[in-house]
C-alpha cells in the first residue's frame, strides 16, 4: 500500500523542465533517486546522463543499425534498471516530468524506434534484466525481455536436448521485441509463433503497477502477444511454452543460380512449401554473388526437418523432386546445433557462439505475404532489378502447417491461412552517408512497388517486426485513429481495431506512444463487446 500511495503522490505537482538536457537529466535523476528513497535504492549504475563516461558505450552497444548512429534523436538520459521497481520509477518520473519514453531490448528495431524520438525522451535499457529459468518438469521458461533469442536457445539446450522453442532465426535479437510482435521462425509450421506460446506475462503499465496474465486480464494479455508490447507498457518478462523436438533433426541448404535452373525451380516451390510435412520447413533466400561482370543471383533452399536423413528424402522425392536433393547433401544434428546452422555458424562449434554480438551494417528492409504464386514473368522481374544493386536479399518463409489451424483473430498476428509464405526485403550497405542511404533506400522502394500486383492487397500486409516506417507513421503529439489504420491494418488487419479500444482502456492519454504505436480508439468507434 506505501507504494501505491506514492505512486499516486507523483502526480499531485505538474513540472516544466528546463530546456537544457544536461540540467534536464539532472531533475530527472533527482526524481528517480528522491521517489525511490521510500522503498528501494537506486544504484550508481542504473541512470546515465548524457554527461557520463558509459553513456555513448551504452547508447551505441545494442543499435544494431549502425544507419541510426549519427542521429542527432539522442536520450536525455539512460536507464539501465537492475530491478522492476527501477523501471516503475522511471515510468513514473517521465510522466511528472513531461518525458517520453523508449524502452530497447536487443535493439533491433528496423526503423530505431526503440532508441529513438523526435521529443524529449528517456531510454530505458533492459541490458541487465536478461535472466533465463527453464523448467524441464513442467516444460515451461521464464524469460526476461532484456535476455536475446540466442540467450534464450542457449538456457534451454543446457537443460534439455529434447526441448525448444519457435522463434527467430538471428540469435541477438532481444526476447521484449520480437515475442510481442509474433516471432516468425524454423519451427513455426509445426509449433506456430513465438507469440503462439506465451501463457504468460509480467508488464508495468502507464500507472506504474506491475501486473501479471490475472490482473491484466485476457485483452491486455491478447494485446500483447502480437500487437507491439511497446504500446501498452513495458513488458518485464514471458512465461513460455517450450517444445518438444527430437533428439535428431536435419538440416541442408541447395544453392542454384538462374543458369542452373533456379527460376523454375522457386516457382514450382511456391506451389508446394506451404502443404509440406509441418515437421519440414524449406525456406528461400535470393542473394547476388559475386560482383561486377561475375555477378549472378543466386537462391538458397535452406531447410529444417524433424527428423532424421532416412524420413527426409522419401519427403523429398515425392513432393519436391525438382531440387534434386541427395541425402550427401544433408546433416544430421541436435536442435541446438540447426540453431547455430540457421544462425550462420558451424554444427561443430559451441553453443556458447550463440551468445556473442554479429557484425552490424546499415540496411533497411520491408515486408510482404502472398496468397497466389508470383508467375515466372513476376520472377524474372525480380531478378533484373537485383542486378541493378549489389547486397541485396529477400527470403521467403513458408507458412502453412500449424500456422493454417490458429485463428486470425487468437492473437493479434493476423497473418494465417491463406497465405503461402512471408517475404522480407533487405537492402545493406557499408558507407553511413546521406548519398549511399538515399540510393539503397531508392532501390529497395523501387523493388516493393514492382511487387505490388503479386503480393497480398486490401491491405497489402506487413510484419509489425519488419517495421517500416514508408507504411505510415502516428503525428507527433497528436495520434488519429484513422489516420494509423493506414499502417494499422496492414499489420494487423481487422485486429487493429481490437488493438486500439484495449489502447484506449489501459493507456487511454497515450503515454506509450512511437511513430507506429497503437493510438487510443475514439469512443464512436469502440467495440462494444471488448
Amino acid at each position: 500500500m506505501a507504494l501505491i500511495s506514492l505512486i499516486a503522490s507523483l502526480f499531485l505537482v505538474s513540472v516544466s523542465l528546463p530546456t537544457s538536457s544536461s540540467i534536464c537529466g539532472e531533475i530527472f535523476s533527482q526524481c528517480m533517486i528522491a521517489q525511490s528513497s521510500y522503498y528501494t535504492r537506486i544504484s550508481d549504475q542504473t541512470i546515465h546522463t548524457s554527461n557520463s563516461s558509459l553513456y555513448s558505450t551504452i547508447l551505441q552497444s545494442s543499435q544494431q543499425n549502425p544507419r541510426w548512429l549519427n542521429s542527432t534523436s539522442k536520450p536525455l538520459l539512460i536507464v539501465t534498471p537492475l530491478k522492476e521497481s527501477e523501471i516503475q520509477v522511471a515510468v513514473l518520473c517521465s510522466r511528472k516530468l513531461g518525458l517520453q519514453v523508449r524502452v530497447r531490448s536487443g535493439g533491433h528495431d528496423f526503423e530505431g524506434l526503440s532508441y529513438l524520438c523526435k521529443t524529449p525522451f528517456v531510454l530505458i535499457d533492459l541490458i541487465n534484466l536478461r535472466s533465463v529459468e527453464v523448467n524441464v518438469a513442467d516444460q515451461t521458461a521464464w524469460v526476461q525481455s532484456g535476455a536475446t533469442l540466442g540467450e534464450l536457445y542457449y538456457s534451454i539446450a543446457k537443460k534439455s536436448e529434447v526441448l525448444g522453442f519457435p522463434a527467430g532465426f538471428c540469435p541477438t535479437v532481444g526476447i521484449g521485441g520480437h515475442f510481442s510482435g509474433g516471432g516468425l521462425g524454423t519451427l513455426m509450421r509445426k509449433h506456430g509463433l513465438a507469440a503462439d506460446n506465451v501463457i504468460d506475462a509480467r508488464l508495468i503499465d502507464v500507472n506504474g503497477r506491475i501486473l501479471d496474465r490475472r490482473t491484466m486480464g485476457e485483452d491486455l494479455f491478447w494485446a500483447i502477444r502480437g500487437g507491439g508490447g511497446s504500446s501498452f507498457g513495458i513488458i518485464l518478462s514471458w512465461k513460455i511454452k517450450l517444445v518438444r523436438v527430437p533428439k535428431i533433426v536435419t538440416v541442408f541448404t541447395v544453392r542454384k543460380t538462374l543458369a542452373e535452373g533456379a527460376s523454375k525451380l522457386v516457382h514450382r516451390w511456391q506451389y508446394i512449401a506451404d502443404k509440406f510435412h509441418e515437421d519440414l520447413l524449406l525456406r528461400i533466400i535470393i542473394e547476388n554473388v559475386g560482383s561486377g561482370k561475375d555477378k549472378k543471383v543466386q537462391v538458397s533452399f535452406s531447410s529444417l526437418f524433424l527428423g532424421g536423413i532416412d524420413r527426409l528424402m522419401p519427403l523429398m522425392d515425392q513432393s519436391f523432386p525438382e531440387l534434386g536433393l541427395q541425402a550427401k547433401d544433408c546433416i544430421e544434428m541436435s536442435w541446438i546445433q540447426s540453431v547455430q546452422y540457421f544462425a550462420g555458424f558451424q554444427k561443430d562449434q559451441s553453443p556458447e557462439v550463440l551468445l556473442y554480438p554479429l557484425r552490424k551494417i546499415n540496411f533497411k528492409s520491408k515486408s510482404d505475404y502472398v496468397k497466389q504464386p508470383i508467375p515466372e514473368v513476376g520472377l524474372q522481374g525480380i531478378w533484373e532489378r537485383f542486378q541493378q544493386d549489389q547486397t541485396v536479399f529477400m527470403t521467403m518463409d513458408p507458412f502453412g502447417g500449424k500456422m493454417n489451424d490458429i485463428s486470425e483473430f487468437e492473437i493479434p498476428f493476423p497473418h494465417r491461412k491463406g497465405n503461402l509464405y512471408n517475404i522480407q526485403y533487405i537492402v545493406k550497405w557499408d558507407v553511413n552517408s546521406v548519398e549511399e542511404t538515399n540510393k539503397h533506400i531508392h532501390w529497395i522502394r523501387m523493388l516493393y512497388r514492382f511487387m505490388s500486383p503479386y503480393v497480398s492487397r486490401s491491405p497489402r500486409g506487413a510484419y509489425i517486426n519488419y517495421k517500416d516506417l514508408d507504411l505510415g507513421s502516428n503525428k507527433q503529439d497528436n495520434t488519429s485513429y484513422l489516420e494509423a489504420s493506414a499502417w494499422g491494418t496492414k499489420y494487423f488487419k481487422g485486429n487493429f481495431k481490437r488493438l486500439a479500444q484495449v489502447k484506449s482502456k489501459v493507456d487511454p492519454d497515450n503515454f506509450f506512444r512511437n511513430e507506429q504505436s497503437i493510438p487510443p480508439l475514439p469512443a464512436s468507434f469502440r467495440i462494444t463487446d471488448v
